[in-house]
């Protein structure tokens, strides 16, 4: 049991040798294993992992098919039904239907070819077993098993005449030895000679049976077409192109009109000699159907009363096979947009058409505007050829937007998948490699078709489960219909996604969905942060923007759900918080990157935080400043100067009764400039400067002095016109203020430079980090003049100035008291002992008349300040008491 389990490890080469000691254990015994046993290793073949396929393919083998009856011996050389390999490709069968994955016989061929090869390469026996009659006594096979067969014996031909694994078994296409080459080689031949008498009648048997037909067209891609000429096997040939033909008329399946396709344009080929023979049959079959089809078309069009149903069925089948063969065959010269454009826009007109008819009518009509552009790209064209072919794209690009807004599902899937696709090859990309002369073709889609786009796209992916399943009338009830469902929302929306990463259409509609990203991450997860990926390689400051942007829309319908006085607890904002950390994330570690691209995304979400005011007045806050909160989560992501000029950027919003606020709704302004503020490199990070809400901690640093001349950090000049070319022109004072900010600024109204306190008698000017703030006139006060207004500024800043030198000797002398302390403390651990308490680090001051006058300078009732670091636990542990310890002598409980 252990080993057996061994076969399922995570580790493949422990489940490959595990799997190769169970052959061993079934060679030497065969009753070791139990037929469970033996079942937990015959479904391994189908493993994605070759090694491990391939050992449980040995298994299998030593296990259902090397044991031979006694009575065999006498029959090895019979051939076909009677050859000894009959009954072993019928269990091999049986095994394929039992396991019931149907879908995937490549694999268990692959996991077989090496240990079976005499026994999957007799096809002469599979063949004899398809079109012999059984033997006398024998069961012959049922249409399951017939189908069963057809599809092992087409995986077998596959794998002999391309010598590789099945797509998703192995790293691709490898380099054939001399050998390998020569077995290829001589496989063909075999395969070729076989079928090329062997697949008319095989044709001819199952003709109706669309399965069976779609895998026995398949053959003729894997033949050695030379061999119908020098094996003089062209009379087999006519016979071949009789059998299609046949089909082709009796069948509508899409799969087996374009499996017909496939195999005439295999045949096709002009290096052999078989070519004309095989083209006059394709062009007959194809006047055939365009005759047809004009003719149909003409009296279904002329019809006064509804289209009859049996003349619409006609129209449609006909129309499947045109279109099948236009996918591999260029069929121009049967003019073939004319009488789609007639069909398209009759369906517009009238409204009545046919949803098949209409599907099929576009993908046609996109077939032949892809031939002749292949047609102009290839040969030297002329003027004349181009611009017919511009004014057919163009009209059928209208003819796309008028269906995409069809009642019916599936038509506007069409017209959106096609459409799609001609604004992609027609974008500006088709002058590549040389290719100037197509610039008349260039087609930039208008504002109208790209909302339209992103409208379809919004209604039909970004969709719950549910509405999906219900607007399919209820035919997605199980599983494999709903992953088929989410397969096709998942090509919709990557269609579009590529329109945005080529710029067809404008990043700004990215917005939409990158503002999808949380709540459908796990169906587009991988395709919308791809797209998020390509677009900041394309252009890494719009793409910030669209992704601010994102975040602003998710904002404004929040507020018209909710309305301005929303629940900044509530899951919406909480989401959109969310949403902006899973942004910052994808900009990496690299801030010199990205730096220019964080920066304007600060920018605009100032700029949307502060664009509607209050109509309350001054004294509410602005109507989206909530959005601080949101744009916060990027401000981790901006380097320690760029702080500033962010910081900077935000104050000429601010006014001087904002920075005086405390109350809640204003918290996420509060918030905001403590993000901007932390980290920051000036001298603000000092104990008093720094105060802006009750209970928070104030980092005191040391810094040098500051003098005279203070030298702009490296790329913030850069980085401040960067950002004020994107804004208004009275931005320019950026530059100026960072450059000369130890300078007294006069303006033309008065100004104060403040930090965030409760009491404005008390504050500070710091020139080295806070801005400057407009004082707004009171509306009782009469204006004063301009030298009045200097003078009271100054008056008001010497006031400071001697509070804030008041407040400074107060901290010093605190930090000098604390430095006794602790040299005491380190002097007297001669007198400590190992079982006492660790030294307590925070004391009071000695003065209390000083506590009380800083409490009352700061209207705090206590200040954090952070010390020196602490000794480590194993310096405490080596610290003995010291009874004389003076903060032991000031501690109220002694």
């Amino acid at each position: 049991d252990r080993i057996v389990s061994m076969t399922l490890d995570k580790e493949y080469d422990v489940a490959v040798q595990a799997i190769k000691l169970l052959t061993l254990v079934l060679q030497s015994s065969e009753e070791v294993l139990t037929a469970e046993d033996c079942e937990n290793v015959y479904h391994l073949v189908y493993s994605a992992h070759r090694p491990v396929a391939v050992a449980a393919g040995e298994f299998l083998y030593k296990k259902l098919f090397s044991r031979r009856d006694t009575e065999d011996d006498g029959i090895l050389k019979r051939r076909g039904r009677q050859s000894p390999n009959a009954n072993l490709v019928k269990t091999l069968v049986f095994f394929f239907l039992e396991s019931e994955l149907h879908e995937h016989a490549a694999y268990l061929v692959d996991s077989m070819w090496d240990c079976a090869t005499d026994l999957l390469k007799d096809w002469e026996c599979m063949n004899s077993l398809l079109l012999e009659e059984p033997l006398n006594g024998e069961e012959p096979l049922t249409d399951r098993q017939e189908s069963a067969l057809i599809e092992i014996m087409l995986c077998t031909i596959r794998q002999a005449a391309e010598c590789h694994p099945p797509v998703g078994r192995g790293t691709g296409k490898r380099v054939l030895t001399a050998k390998e080459k020569k077995t290829q080689l001589d496989d063909r031949t075999k395969i070729t000679e076989l079928f090329a008498v062997a697949l008319p009648q095989l044709l001819a048997k199952y003709s109706v049976d669309a399965e069976k037909v779609t895998n026995l067209l398949q053959l003729p891609q894997y033949f050695d077409l030379e061999i119908y000429t020098t094996g003089r096997l062209e009379k087999h040939l006519d016979a071949l192109l009789r059998q299609i033909r046949d089909i082709v008329e009796k069948h509508t399946d899409i799969d087996v009109l374009e499996a017909c396709s496939k195999t005439y344009h295999a045949l096709c080929n002009e290096e052999f000699t078989i070519f004309n023979r095989v083209d006059i049959a394709r062009s007959q079959l194809i006047d055939e159907l365009a005759d047809k089809f004009n003719r149909l078309l003409e009296d279904f069009l002329q019809e006064g009363e509804e289209p009859d149903e049996d003349d619409a069925y006609q129209v449609l089948s006909t129309l499947k096979r045109i279109t099948a063969f236009h996918n591999a065959h260029d069929l121009s010269r049967w003019d073939l947009f004319g009488c789609n454009y007639k069909l398209l826009k009759t369906g517009i007109e009238n409204g009545d058409m046919p949803e098949q008819i209409v599907i099929h009518a576009l993908q046609c009509t996109h077939y032949v505007i892809l031939w002749q552009l292949a047609k102009v790209t290839e040969s030297s064209s002329t003027k004349e050829d181009l611009l017919r072919l511009k004014k057919q794209m163009r009209v059928f690009c209208q003819i796309c937007q008028h269906y995409l807004t069809n009642v019916n599902t599936a038509v506007k899937e069409q017209a959106f998948t096609i459409l799609c696709d001609v604004l992609m090859i027609f974008s500006h990309q088709i002058m590549t490699g040389g290719r100037d002369m197509l610039e008349p073709l260039v087609y930039t889609p208008d504002s109208s078709l790209q909302s339209e786009l992103l409208s379809f796209i919004l209604d039909h992916v970004f969709i719950d489960q549910d509405d999906d399943n219900n607007s399919a009338d209820g035919q997605q009830d199980d599983e494999a219909s709903k992953i088929e469902a989410l397969h096709k929302r998942r090509n919709l929306l990557a269609a579009f996604c590529k329109l945005i990463v080529y710029t067809v259409v404008e990043m700004n509609t990215a917005a939409d969905i990158f503002k999808q990203y949380m709540k459908y991450y796990n169906d587009y997860g991988d395709i919308i942060k791809e797209t998020m990926s390509k677009t900041r390689q394309i252009d890494k400051i719009q793409c910030a923007k669209t992704l601010i942007l994102s975040l602003q829309q998710l904002f404004n319908e929040m507020i018209q759900e909710n309305g301005y006085n929303f629940d900044r607890s509530s899951p919406t904002f909480s989401g959109i918080k969310e949403l902006a950390r899973r942004f910052a994330l994808t900009f990496g570690l690299d801030q010199l990157k990205t730096r220019e691209a964080i920066a304007m995304l600060h920018k605009d979400g100032i700029e949307f935080a502060f664009k509607e005011p209050n109509p309350q007045g001054e004294s509410h806050p602005p109507l989206n400043l909530a959005f601080l909160d949101i744009l916060s989560e990027f401000s981790s992501k901006l380097l320690r100067q760029d702080k500033r000029t962010v910081y900077v950027y935000l104050e000429k919003f601010m006014t001087f009764q904002m920075s005086l606020r405390r109350e809640d709704v204003w918290l996420p302004l509060m918030s905001y400039r403590n993000s901007l503020l932390a980290g920051g490199d000036d001298d603000t990070m000092s104990v008093i400067s720094g105060i802006s809400s009750r209970g928070s901690t104030v980092r005191n640093k040391k810094t040098k002095p500051a003098t005279g001349k203070r030298k702009v950090p490296e790329g913030r000049t850069f980085l401040i016109l960067k950002l004020t070319r994107e804004s208004s022109s009275s931005d320019s004072m950026w530059l100026n203020r960072e450059q000369s900010m130890h300078t007294p600024v006069m303006m033309q109204t008065p100004q104060l430079t403040s930090t965030i306190m409760r009491e404005p008698k008390r504050l500070r000017p710091d020139e080295n980090y806070m801005g400057v703030y407009p004082m707004q006139p009171e509306h009782h006060q009469a204006p004063l003049d301009y030298n009045t207004q200097v003078t009271w500024m100054l008056a008001q800043r010497q006031q400071e100035e001697a509070a804030r030198q008041q407040q400074e000797r107060a901290a010093m002398n605190y930090v000098k008291l604390r430095s006794n302390l602790q040299h005491a403390i380190r002097r007297g651990t001669s007198l400590m002992e190992d079982d006492e308490e660790p030294i307590v680090e925070d004391v009071m001051m000695s003065s209390e008349g000083r506590i009380e006058d800083l409490n009352e300078g700061m209207d705090f009732d206590t200040m954090d300040i952070d010390l020196p670091p602490s000794k480590n636990r194993r310096e405490r542990t080596e610290l003995k008491p010291d009874f004389f310890d003076p903060a032991s002598i000031m501690d109220e409980s002694v």
